[in-house]
């Protein structure tokens, strides 16, 4: 079976070279345009590689990378740009992006890394079971089954909103994330609920997670700016 690759490219050209250089090389490739394309085909469809422009539109190439991630830790994702500055790459690296290609760049080294993180990409599927729980406190998550266990010994299943959201203020352990970042990032870029609904997902948290819910150890609200995930008693 050819592994399936997605290639979000908006310059015309040069998504056709690298799409039909992927394809000789025996790759199934799927390409979008913009963003929000990119974001429907890799939340909804399986890929063993994503291929990413920076500078994509509708939603740029940075915001995609940090929402598959919410959901999707195994499946490597390379960003393909013109912007070549340290700042960038660092972004790019720390939203969990695995690589970073600037235009132009040759073909054969392309081709080079896209076998090189397809591999990297099977090997952590194998190992995707043992990082797929968190634990804090006495509590423990299991992302892959929606399930978590509470220091009260109770077994939950968790809707999907409710695991995105728990994903990302674990991701961002110790900072705060407002909640028009929590809105983009969970809800998406379309649609957003009333901030009351994060609200009570804390509220729900709080009740699931801490022994003392008026005064939370680990789920905390940052008056007028957002909430904090932390595994150390703030003052």
């Amino acid at each position: 079976m050819a592994y399936r690759i997605l290639l979000a490219e908006d310059e015309e050209s040069l998504r056709e070279v690298i799409e039909l250089n992927l394809e000789l090389e025996g790759y199934q490739v799927v390409s979008v345009e913009d963003g929000r394309a990119a974001l429907d085909k890799a939340l909804n469809e399986r890929f063993d590689l994503i291929m990413l422009d920076v500078m994509i539109p509708l939603v740029d190439g940075f915001a995609v990378c940090e929402k598959i991630r919410l959901e999707n830790q195994e499946v490597p994702i390379i960003f393909l740009t013109a912007k070549n500055t340290s700042t960038d790459r660092v972004q790019g690296l720390r939203l969990g992006a695995d690589d970073y290609l600037s235009k132009p760049f040759n073909l054969e080294e392309l081709l080079l890394r896209v076998q090189s993180l397809i591999k990297r990409g099977i090997d952590r599927s194998r190992s995707a079971k043992e990082i797929s729980e968190y634990h804090f406190g006495e509590n423990r998550i299991d992302f892959s089954r929606y399930e978590i266990k509470t220091f009260r010994g109770e077994t939950i299943t968790l809707s999907k909103k409710e695991i995105q959201l728990l994903k990302l203020l674990i991701d961002r352990k110790g900072e705060v994330v407002s909640r028009r970042q929590i809105l983009e990032k969970v809800w998406g870029y379309d649609i957003f609920p009333s901030t009351r609904t994060i609200d009570n997902y804390i509220l729900a948290f709080r009740k699931y997670f801490e022994k003392n819910p008026r005064e939370p150890e680990f789920f905390h609200s940052i008056r007028s700016v957002g909430y904090k995930f932390t595994e150390e008693i703030i003052d």
